[in-house]
């Protein structure tokens, strides 16, 4: 399950990359430019192979974003101008890196891996 909730939010985030080359802001709503649009591919591109590679792999990707997005969240609230500046957030952006930020450390920190079978009680 892991791997493949990393994998879709690697699909996401890369799709979501493509589209702000041709909607900006994306769906009117979350703001975007270059540099945000090149995060959202890598980010995705990187997620997506951490979850083709094993369930650890894609649990330390979930880890490692969700405290760069935790990161970004803080920063878009306490120096928006500076991120506006960097990244081009608006307060969309904000309240949805807060939600990825969750279900990413979620992933990382508060799931078990699925790959090995559990061992019988004795």
């Amino acid at each position: 399950m892991l791997k493949k909730a990393v994998m879709i939010l690697g699909v996401v985030f890369v799709l979501v990359g493509i589209l702000g080359f041709f909607s900006m802001p994306i769906l009117g709503i979350f703001g975007t430019n270059l540099v945000h649009n090149l995060v959202h591919l890598i980010s995705g591109l990187l997620l997506i192979f951490a979850a083709s590679k094993s369930e650890d792999a894609a649990q330390m990707a979930a880890k490692t974003f969700g405290v760069i997005y935790a990161l970004v969240t803080i920063l878009g609230f306490v120096t928006p101008s500076l991120m506006t500046s960097l990244i081009n957030v608006n307060m969309a952006d904000n309240i949805l890196h807060i939600v990825l930020t969750l279900v990413l450390l979620y992933l990382g920190f508060g799931t078990s891996k699925m790959s090995s079978p559990s061992q019988p009680s004795m």
